[in-house]
């Protein structure tokens, strides 16, 4: 079982107890699919970011997601970058699947512990739409169809019976998401998941600011999928661009730019941090020990 000491788990709580009756060798076959996808998550941020500033350097325009995928397609090294991307994204996807079927953070069946593994499933999918967003970009998936005449999904859900609340919804649940950002920045609470070492043990300055980045961005977008519900028009929802180009509408508009790239690109580095370093709390051996862990011992 692993060690409930150096995973920072209290042996009497809830976790504990899933814990105390788990074989490590029994879930080390997830441990790939979580470093591919952690991975290949944090390739997105730092494609982005580097683009962008590139861009910024040349005397253009920061870029969102989608534009920097299609920045990239017309390139063979281009394409093999959108590859590695549309891979890890599906892998993160399968990972966040995995972790909730399984239960491989151990947060048990009770209302608090569905919530943690459904927010999972969340996170997956809009991983996996990244995915799908990628794999357009290099003409793998067409981004429109005959029959939808060019509409986006966030249209068409629009459109539904309701789509307004689905849309509202999911709005807030993005902005709750960002809250959760924020407070883990905050509260540092990652550190209970991530091997003690030299670099996460010294350099948390560094991941604290790419997770508080990640908060800024997905609170952004969330407020624009709930004023998109409100006005009942995708048009008004955006992304990464949407959030570049407000941010250089404002004073000192290229600084803000830049730190938001800089920020994106801490938290590129806190995903690929998290690839290499990540705790999974059933896959844990007894040699395993977290930052926390280590820092109330010391």
């Amino acid at each position: 079982m692993p060690n409930l000491n150096a995973l920072s788990i209290d042996p009497t709580s809830t976790r504990g107890k899933i814990l105390s009756k788990v074989n490590p060798d029994d879930f080390a076959w997830a441990l790939p699919i979580m470093r591919t996808g952690y991975a290949g998550r944090g390739l997105v941020y730092l494609v982005v970011a580097g683009l962008s500033l590139w861009s910024l350097f040349q005397g253009g325009q920061a870029q969102g997601t989608k534009e920097a995928f299609q920045s990239m397609s017309d390139s063979a090294w281009g394409t093999f970058i959108i590859g590695a991307i549309v891979a890890g994204m599906v892998a993160y996807a399968i990972w966040r699947l995995i972790d909730c079927i399984w239960d491989l953070e151990a947060y048990g069946t009770s209302g608090k512990g569905i919530i943690a593994r459904a927010g999972m499933l969340v996170t997956g999918l809009t991983h996996l739409g990244i995915g799908v967003l990628a794999a357009t970009a290099m003409g793998a998936l067409s981004s429109s169809s005959s029959g939808s005449s060019g509409k986006s999904i966030l249209t068409r859900i629009l459109e539904w019976p309701g789509g307004q609340w689905i849309v509202g919804i999911a709005g807030v649940l993005t902005v709750c998401a960002a809250i959760y950002y924020l407070f883990k920045a905050y509260a540092q609470t990652y550190r209970d998941t991530l091997a003690a070492n030299h670099f996460t043990t010294h350099w948390n300055w560094l991941l604290r600011l790419g997770v508080a980045a990640q908060g800024f961005i997905v609170g952004f977008i969330g407020v624009l999928l709930v004023y998109a519900a409100l006005q009942s028009d995708a048009s008004e929802v955006g992304g990464l661009g949407t959030l570049f180009d407000w941010l250089n509408s404002q004073a000192f508009g290229k600084i803000l730019v830049v730190a938001l790239c800089l920020g994106l690109l801490a938290f590129a580095l806190f995903c690929f941090v998290n690839a290499f370093y990540r705790v999974v709390p059933k896959a844990a051996g007894d040699d395993v020990e977290t930052v926390s862990a280590r820092l109330r011992r010391q």
